[in-house]
């Protein structure tokens, strides 16, 4: 079975987010709703931040309810990670997201995943 490993799910919303990213760093998250039946976090988008976390989270408030989330090491850990969600939970096909993640223009890393940067 497919694991975000991040924490939460919290409310999507600036309060909630300053109080629990209290640093600038790079990390992943996953926004999404809670399944009224089975009150588990439905994930419907997952992205990341090469440098702030609580910036980016703040771009989405108002578009999804919930979000879970998680730091990374590096750039490079949270674009593996972003990979890796992306394709553990359906990709285009069953996430928002629609296309595949995307990597920065000065790097030639690939997708722990697939052949899409070969």
């Amino acid at each position: 079975m497919a694991s975000l490993d991040m924490q939460g799910a919290y409310d999507l919303s600036n309060a909630k987010i300053n109080e629990l990213i209290t640093e600038s760093a790079e990390g992943n998250y996953a926004l999404g709703i809670i399944n009224q039946k089975t009150n588990k976090f439905v994930v419907k988008y997952v992205g990341r931040s090469e440098t702030d976390l609580n910036a980016r989270l703040k771009q989405h408030v108002g578009r999804y309810p919930k979000f879970k989330f998680s730091y990374a090491a590096s750039p490079k850990a949270a674009f593996e990670k972003v990979c890796q969600n992306y394709h553990d939970f359906g990709g285009s096909k069953k996430l928002l997201n629609h296309v595949h993640p995307t990597r920065p223009a000065d790097v030639d890393w690939k997708c722990p995943c697939c052949n899409t940067f070969d």
